[in-house]
């Protein structure tokens, strides 16, 4: 807990108006089924990465253990109303939340006028073909493709670019009925001349391309994030990230990380989320 009020200390009021108690973190039993707690209701799936994925051990280790936004989504939103359902899985690509079985058994859930939330690409730029992971993609969005025998699952494989696992979510989910945002990458606590990285930028630019293509929403989160950062600086939002690494933040910045996700979420010209919002999610100022 004093871990928690010195990181509280080092935020303006603003940020600290509506950001809530992320101590302690409850462990969360994901069981990968990702099943809506009551299916008569519309759902709210997260698809992603570590960045918005439940990190269990952040109950042994405390408020400075790296935690995803995911964890902290729900509140924002009258679950009398709307399923949030937090499919995020640490460690995955694009092309291994699909390969893996993931992305099928969000599917099987997916009924017409869910909302699909897609942010994958954070760990895309890793080899495509080793013996640990085997989880990269070909860089861009065009059609092309590798044969590879896969020296982790010793299966053929045929990989594809970002932009074609991307287009692929988007595709699958439209035709269950959903309706998809796809989102750009959370940023790195990498500044330069008093500005935060915009996430991987390739990435931004590629995912805000296969959205255009889909005719779907996109939420540009690197930036809407970025810029929240830069207002409290480069020592305080050093704070809100976990020590060991720059992608991770900690329970405190993963619960400001979901706000703003919301607060980008209401930005949109449809505001797909709108009807389901709690007095919490409503009290949200929409991201300009």
């Amino acid at each position: 807990m004093k871990t928690y009020l010195l990181m509280l200390a080092l935020l303006p009021l603003s940020a600290l108006a509506q950001t809530p108690d992320p101590s302690p973190v409850p462990v969360v039993a994901r069981g990968d089924s990702f099943a809506p707690a009551n299916p008569a209701l519309p759902t709210i799936f997260i698809v992603g990465d570590s960045t918005a994925a439940v990190h269990n051990e952040a109950r042994e280790e405390g408020v400075a253990a790296a935690q995803g936004w995911g964890v902290y989504f729900a509140p924002y939103f009258d679950l009398t109303k709307v399923n949030v359902v937090n499919a995020a899985k640490g460690g995955r690509s694009s092309r291994t939340y699909m390969t893996e079985g993931l992305w099928a058994k969000v599917l099987e859930q997916v009924r017409p006028h869910d909302v699909v939330l897609v942010q994958l690409g954070q760990n895309d730029v890793f080899a495509i073909n080793d013996a640990t992971r085997a989880r990269g993609t070909i860089p861009g969005v065009s059609d092309e493709s590798q044969e590879i025998d896969n020296m982790l699952t010793h299966q053929h494989e045929t990989v594809h670019t970002f932009g074609w696992y991307l287009r692929k979510y988007v595709a699958d989910a439209k035709a269950k009925g959903a309706v998809v945002v796809v989102m750009s990458l959370t940023p790195r606590d990498k500044w330069e001349g008093g500005h935060m990285e915009r996430g991987a930028p390739d990435y931004e630019k590629w995912s805000r391309e296969v959205a255009k293509q889909e005719h779907v929403d996109f939420v540009d989160i690197s930036d809407i994030m970025a810029k929240e950062y830069e207002k409290l600086g480069q020592a305080k939002t050093a704070a809100l990230y976990h020590q060991k690494e720059p992608v991770h933040v900690n329970t405190v910045g993963a619960a400001l990380n979901a706000e703003w996700t919301v607060a980008g979420l209401k930005g949109l010209a449809d505001a797909p989320v709108t009807a389901y919002l709690s007095a919490k999610g409503a009290a949200v100022p929409a991201a300009k």
